[in-house]
């Protein structure tokens, strides 16, 4: 007998499964994700109705951050945080500090946008440019 929340072949819709394990809010939000391109399977650009299954390696670009997961197993109903946890290998970069995420160049109000100068040195602090 399959556990529920599971199905019994295996796979899963991709837009489902990532708002299944808690990766984002709701499934609107998944699948707006998917339509955007922001989540890939195995590389290749997934749309909504993609089926993943287990050992599928997700990469979803949600939140200013990118995660990086692999399904270990295909859910296709909301599940609680200790299952989902169980549902996914989490290989994701640690998410910035909030030192490292404030923002580098605020400005005085009034500044106007910033010359061409101004730009440059902004990109060089958050060392885009060399």
């Amino acid at each position: 007998m399959a556990e529920e929340g599971t199905t019994g072949t295996g796979s899963a819709r991709v837009d489902v499964w990532i708002w299944s394990v808690r990766l984002t809010k709701t499934r609107a939000i998944a699948a707006a994700a998917c339509r955007a391109g922001h989540v890939r399977v195995n590389g290749e650009r997934a749309k909504p109705a993609q089926s993943v299954r287990a050992g599928d390696e997700v990469r979803l670009f949600h939140a200013g951050r990118e995660r990086i997961v692999v399904v270990q197993r295909p859910v296709t109903k909301r599940v609680g945080p200790p299952v989902a946890a169980e549902c996914l290998i989490d290989n994701s970069p640690p998410p910035p500090t909030p030192v490292e995420a404030a923002v580098v160049g605020i400005r005085d109000r009034g500044a106007g946008r910033p010359t061409k100068r101004e730009r440059r040195e902004i990109e060089t602090l958050r060392g885009g440019r060399q």
